[in-house]
Protein backbone atom coordinates (compact mmCIF):
# COMPACT_ATOMS: atom_id res chain seq x y z
CA UNK A 1 0.00 0.00 0.00
CA UNK A 2 1.07 3.58 -0.48
CA UNK A 3 0.06 7.22 -0.31
CA UNK A 4 -1.39 9.76 -2.15
CA UNK A 5 -1.66 13.17 -1.46
CA UNK A 6 -4.52 16.29 -2.34
CA UNK A 7 -3.29 19.61 -0.75
CA UNK A 8 -5.79 22.38 -0.56
CA UNK A 9 -4.55 25.94 -0.70
CA UNK A 10 -6.07 29.59 -0.72
CA UNK A 11 -3.10 31.68 -1.69
CA UNK A 12 -5.03 34.99 -1.29
CA UNK A 13 -4.44 35.80 -4.52
CA UNK A 14 -6.91 38.63 -6.56
CA UNK A 15 -7.95 35.54 -8.32
CA UNK A 16 -8.36 33.49 -5.55
CA UNK A 17 -9.95 36.06 -3.47
CA UNK A 18 -13.14 35.84 -6.51
CA UNK A 19 -13.34 32.70 -6.25
CA UNK A 20 -13.58 32.22 -3.17
CA UNK A 21 -16.32 35.25 -2.79
CA UNK A 22 -18.37 33.22 -5.74
CA UNK A 23 -17.87 29.87 -4.54
CA UNK A 24 -17.91 30.53 0.18
CA UNK A 25 -15.08 27.95 0.06
CA UNK A 26 -12.37 27.61 2.26
CA UNK A 27 -9.99 26.62 -0.16
CA UNK A 28 -9.79 27.82 -4.06
CA UNK A 29 -6.86 25.54 -5.38
CA UNK A 30 -6.27 21.80 -5.44
CA UNK A 31 -3.23 19.96 -5.73
CA UNK A 32 -2.07 16.11 -6.38
CA UNK A 33 1.15 14.82 -4.87
CA UNK A 34 3.29 11.34 -5.26
CA UNK A 35 4.98 12.31 -1.64
CA UNK A 36 4.94 13.09 1.65
CA UNK A 37 7.48 15.86 1.13
CA UNK A 38 5.25 17.05 -1.67
CA UNK A 39 8.22 17.36 -4.15
CA UNK A 40 6.21 15.81 -6.73
CA UNK A 41 3.62 17.76 -6.42
CA UNK A 42 0.71 19.02 -9.68
CA UNK A 43 -1.84 20.70 -10.72
CA UNK A 44 -3.17 22.70 -13.50
CA UNK A 45 -2.19 26.58 -12.53
CA UNK A 46 -0.11 29.58 -12.85
CA UNK A 47 3.17 28.90 -15.69
CA UNK A 48 4.15 32.30 -14.56
CA UNK A 49 3.56 33.36 -10.74
CA UNK A 50 2.63 37.13 -11.59
CA UNK A 51 0.13 36.33 -14.81
CA UNK A 52 -2.84 34.93 -13.51
CA UNK A 53 -5.09 33.62 -17.07
CA UNK A 54 -1.18 32.01 -18.33
CA UNK A 55 -1.66 28.20 -16.47
CA UNK A 56 -1.17 24.83 -17.78
CA UNK A 57 -0.26 21.89 -16.18
CA UNK A 58 2.52 22.66 -13.96
CA UNK A 59 4.83 21.09 -10.95
CA UNK A 60 4.37 23.15 -8.10
CA UNK A 61 6.82 23.20 -5.32
CA UNK A 62 6.01 24.87 -1.61
CA UNK A 63 9.71 27.16 -2.09
CA UNK A 64 9.43 27.88 -5.76
CA UNK A 65 6.74 29.73 -8.10
CA UNK A 66 3.51 30.57 -7.45
CA UNK A 67 3.77 29.56 -3.72
CA UNK A 68 6.74 30.98 -2.81
CA UNK A 69 5.62 34.19 -4.24
CA UNK A 70 2.73 34.17 -1.93
CA UNK A 71 3.89 33.19 1.15
CA UNK A 72 0.89 33.53 3.56
CA UNK A 73 -0.77 30.58 1.29
CA UNK A 74 -2.70 28.29 3.82
CA UNK A 75 -3.18 24.41 3.16
CA UNK A 76 -4.89 21.44 4.34
CA UNK A 77 -2.75 18.23 3.07
CA UNK A 78 -4.83 15.10 3.13
CA UNK A 79 -3.44 11.52 2.06
CA UNK A 80 -5.50 8.58 0.82
CA UNK A 81 -4.22 4.69 0.85
CA UNK A 82 -3.86 3.44 -2.22
CA UNK A 83 -2.90 0.57 -3.89
CA UNK A 84 0.59 -0.33 -5.53
CA UNK A 85 -1.41 -0.68 -8.83
CA UNK A 86 -3.31 2.25 -7.96
CA UNK A 87 0.12 4.82 -7.45
CA UNK A 88 1.65 3.20 -10.21
CA UNK A 89 -1.32 4.11 -12.33
CA UNK A 90 -1.28 7.66 -11.13
CA UNK A 91 2.19 7.94 -11.57
CA UNK A 92 1.72 6.67 -14.75
CA UNK A 93 -0.85 9.33 -16.06
CA UNK A 94 1.07 12.53 -14.34
CA UNK A 95 4.15 11.33 -16.20
CA UNK A 96 2.30 11.47 -19.42
CA UNK A 97 0.76 15.10 -18.93
CA UNK A 98 4.41 16.25 -17.64
CA UNK A 99 5.75 15.14 -21.47
CA UNK A 100 2.76 16.29 -23.04
CA UNK A 101 2.40 19.72 -21.02
CA UNK A 102 2.26 21.58 -24.38
CA UNK A 103 -1.04 19.76 -25.59
CA UNK A 104 -2.65 21.05 -22.12
CA UNK A 105 -4.19 24.47 -21.14
CA UNK A 106 -6.01 25.92 -18.14
CA UNK A 107 -9.97 25.57 -18.00
CA UNK A 108 -10.28 29.55 -17.30
CA UNK A 109 -13.90 29.36 -18.60
CA UNK A 110 -14.72 26.07 -16.76
CA UNK A 111 -13.67 27.60 -13.20
CA UNK A 112 -15.54 30.78 -14.01
CA UNK A 113 -18.63 28.39 -14.52
CA UNK A 114 -18.24 26.75 -11.40
CA UNK A 115 -19.65 29.78 -9.41
CA UNK A 116 -22.88 29.33 -11.55
CA UNK A 117 -23.03 25.45 -10.98
CA UNK A 118 -22.31 25.11 -14.81
CA UNK A 119 -19.91 22.58 -16.04
CA UNK A 120 -18.04 23.53 -19.63
CA UNK A 121 -15.63 20.67 -20.61
CA UNK A 122 -13.21 21.45 -23.37
CA UNK A 123 -10.77 19.25 -24.96
CA UNK A 124 -7.45 18.99 -23.65
CA UNK A 125 -8.22 21.49 -20.40
CA UNK A 126 -8.36 21.82 -17.16
CA UNK A 127 -8.72 23.45 -14.29
CA UNK A 128 -7.18 22.39 -10.77
CA UNK A 129 -9.87 20.16 -9.45
CA UNK A 130 -10.90 19.15 -12.70
CA UNK A 131 -6.99 17.94 -12.68
CA UNK A 132 -6.95 16.34 -9.83
CA UNK A 133 -10.28 14.28 -9.75
CA UNK A 134 -9.31 13.05 -13.37
CA UNK A 135 -6.02 11.40 -11.86
CA UNK A 136 -8.38 9.95 -9.05
CA UNK A 137 -10.91 8.49 -11.55
CA UNK A 138 -8.41 7.14 -13.92
CA UNK A 139 -6.30 5.11 -11.28
CA UNK A 140 -9.41 3.81 -10.00
CA UNK A 141 -8.96 5.43 -7.00
CA UNK A 142 -12.44 4.24 -3.99
CA UNK A 143 -14.49 7.58 -3.92
CA UNK A 144 -13.81 9.44 -7.23
CA UNK A 145 -16.64 7.98 -8.70
CA UNK A 146 -18.73 9.58 -6.50
CA UNK A 147 -17.37 12.78 -6.52
CA UNK A 148 -19.58 15.82 -8.24
CA UNK A 149 -19.65 16.43 -12.07
CA UNK A 150 -19.01 20.36 -10.76
CA UNK A 151 -16.07 19.71 -8.89
CA UNK A 152 -14.57 22.60 -6.05
CA UNK A 153 -11.66 21.57 -4.29
CA UNK A 154 -13.44 21.69 -1.39
CA UNK A 155 -14.92 18.36 -2.10
CA UNK A 156 -12.30 16.36 -1.66
CA UNK A 157 -12.61 16.33 2.04
CA UNK A 158 -15.53 14.91 1.71
CA UNK A 159 -14.37 11.42 0.50
CA UNK A 160 -14.55 8.89 2.68
CA UNK A 161 -10.98 7.40 2.53
CA UNK A 162 -8.93 10.55 2.70
CA UNK A 163 -7.30 11.46 6.29
CA UNK A 164 -6.06 15.34 7.10
CA UNK A 165 -2.42 15.15 7.51
CA UNK A 166 -1.33 18.69 8.31
CA UNK A 167 -3.27 22.23 8.40
CA UNK A 168 -1.55 25.79 8.81
CA UNK A 169 0.39 27.52 6.65
CA UNK A 170 2.21 25.96 3.51
CA UNK A 171 6.17 26.97 4.11
CA UNK A 172 5.82 25.70 7.04
CA UNK A 173 4.69 22.38 5.72
CA UNK A 174 6.54 19.24 7.06
CA UNK A 175 5.47 15.43 6.69
CA UNK A 176 5.00 13.53 9.63
CA UNK A 177 7.62 11.25 10.79
CA UNK A 178 6.45 7.84 11.10
CA UNK A 179 9.27 5.71 12.60
CA UNK A 180 9.64 2.15 10.61
CA UNK A 181 8.91 -1.04 12.32
CA UNK A 182 12.63 -1.94 12.10
CA UNK A 183 13.45 1.57 13.95
CA UNK A 184 11.16 0.96 16.75
CA UNK A 185 12.72 -2.45 17.91
CA UNK A 186 16.11 -1.06 17.34
CA UNK A 187 14.96 1.87 20.10
CA UNK A 188 13.60 -0.88 22.42
CA UNK A 189 16.81 -3.26 22.50
CA UNK A 190 18.78 0.05 22.75
CA UNK A 191 17.15 1.13 25.60
CA UNK A 192 15.89 -2.30 27.09
CA UNK A 193 12.64 -1.52 27.10
CA UNK A 194 10.63 -4.44 28.39
CA UNK A 195 6.29 -4.26 27.71
CA UNK A 196 6.50 -7.62 30.14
Amino acid sequence: MKKLYIILTHTGTALSRIIKYYTKDEFTHSSIALDADLNEMYSFGRINPYNPFWGSFVHEYINKGTFKRFKKTRAEVYSILVTDEQYEKAKKVITYFNKNKQKYKFNIVGLACVSIHKQIVRKNTFYCAEFVKHILKVSNIQGANELPEIIKPQHFKEMDNIRLEYEGALKKYKKKKHLKLEEVNKIIQEKKISYI
